[in-house]
């Protein structure tokens, strides 16, 4: 009896340490489809986005050769662009593919188009020259290299992470360096979304696939995000989780919701009321797929946390704390009587950023000249410099009001978390002198202890 009592103590202390060992080979690593939302006006097409991956137990030994992540690194961002060095697909560390810097404490505060420029076209001269060499006379090349970093910066980003084991990521290292990576890119059979979906579905086999109805057989993004929610909800013992990345502060245009193919036949009336004048039964088939395949009611931004560099996952601003934030930001404003951009100081610091050019400190983050009559003035653009270059508070105190101005207008997505916009609001109070203002003290106070009316309290800081 005494024997048997000990084997069977033996086999379910074994039975725990397999347990725990298979839990411990789970801890950190990760396989996250990036649903990407389209910019700009290129045709049909764009309005499906683009579809990457993110890896974070894999890392990059250069942009086409993988190796396992050490202690401290990030992952890689996975893609596949067309006309970039003939590559089929190519690896980017998350912060660089984001935001085009090494480093977080570079991410600019407030974008535009030249700033971008500045900061893609130097990691490329760091980091991928063996992707997109310079052009003759050492400019930039063209192709579309630009969008291999500083995604972050033309659009809003959605990700759907599964957990997955030290073993798969070693599996997945082993058969990727071993392919030939030569581009095949094929508009309709061969995409970025076709890409994302064969490597999703390595980590966890037909868990995504395209539709023949929605799609009419064309892998997109959105199809497979709704699939990578649909086979988490089948499988509950994987950790699952949805975060948004939002497009960064900025001039430059704002990205717009992403469709199916089906879909974004169906909402642009360019396709749909000539078709629905030539062809009522063809429309009505439109409108019966696209109602019945529910595409139109997915939505990325459900239950999603904001992602931030520091790869916290924090709660949304809510609507009630956006709507106090942005009436106590026009009090600011108003009893400021060094402010003179009035209400929309966005645009006015973007008409003052565009006369400006990047450069960088000694850190390597980017610092904006301006040119004030005779004089030369740099304004630190990052979180970590914007205090510390010695430029007049007036200018620091407007590119930190656009910043919140831009944060806090409503739309589609989240835009900013709650301790996100707490520590830009911390920032803008720090730029008032400590030797008179009552405004200052009182602004500090409601906002990191009561908060501003009808919003909730903070707990933590931010550093």
């Amino acid at each position: 009896m005494m024997f048997r009592n000990r084997v069977r103590i033996t086999l379910i202390l074994c039975t725990l340490a397999m347990a725990m060992s298979g839990c411990a080979q789970r801890a950190d690593a990760s396989v996250t489809l990036l649903l990407e939302e389209p910019y700009g006006k290129l045709g049909f097409f764009t309005a499906t986005g683009h579809a990457a991956v993110y890896l974070s137990g894999v890392c990059a030994e250069s942009p086409t050769v993988l190796r396992p992540c050490k202690g401290g690194e990030d992952g890689i961002v996975l893609s596949r662009y067309d006309g970039v060095g003939k590559y089929d697909w190519v690896a980017i560390p998350l912060i660089p593919y984001l935001y085009a810097v090494e480093d977080s404490d570079a991410i600019p505060l407030f974008a535009d188009v030249k700033m971008v420029a500045v900061l893609r076209d130097r990691y490329r001269r760091t980091r991928l020259e063996q992707i997109a060499p310079d052009a003759k006379g050492g400019e930039a090349p063209g192709g579309n290299w630009y969008e291999l970093v500083g995604s972050s910066y033309d659009r809003t980003i959605y990700g759907f992470e599964l957990e997955t084991t030290t073993q798969q990521d070693e599996a997945f290292i082993q058969k990727y360096n071993a392919l030939q990576n030569r581009s095949h890119f094929r508009t309709v059979s061969s995409n970025c979304a076709d890409f994302a979906k064969n490597v999703v579905n390595f980590y966890y086999p037909k868990a995504v696939h395209r539709s023949l109805v929605a799609d009419v057989g064309i892998t997109t993004p959105k199809q497979l995000a709704k699939m990578m929610v649909k086979f988490s909800a089948h499988h509950p013992e994987l950790q699952f989780s949805r975060l948004v990345i939002p497009q960064v502060p900025g001039s430059m245009a704002r990205s717009s919701a992403v469709h199916g193919v089906v879909e974004s036949f169906f909402k642009s009336k360019k396709y749909i009321v000539p078709s629905a004048v030539v062809s009522p039964i063809f429309a009505g088939c439109v409108a019966a797929v696209y109602v019945g395949t529910g595409t139109g009611r997915f939505d990325p931004a459900r239950d999603a946390r904001i992602f931030n560099a520091a790869h916290e996952r924090e709660t949304p601003l809510g609507p009630e704390d956006r709507r106090a934030y942005q009436r106590e930001l026009a009090n600011f404003m108003a009893q400021d009587a060094t402010e003179a951009s009035g209400k929309n100081v966005a645009k006015s610091w973007e008409r003052l950023q565009s006369q400006a050019f990047t450069e960088f400190d000694d850190l390597g983050r980017p610092v904006l000249m301006l040119r004030v009559g005779e004089q030369r003035v740099s304004v630190g653009a990052s979180e970590s410099n914007v205090l510390s270059t010695g430029a007049p508070r007036k200018f620091v105190r407007e590119l930190l009001e656009a910043r919140l101005q831009a944060e806090l207008q409503r739309g589609r997505s989240p835009k900013v978390s709650e301790l996100d916009v707490a520590r830009d609001w911390m920032l803008l109070q720090q730029t008032i002198n400590h030797d008179g203002s009552q405004l200052s003290a009182q602004m500090t106070q409601r906002s990191f202890e009561v908060m501003p009316a009808g919003a909730t309290r903070f707990h933590g800081n931010r550093p």
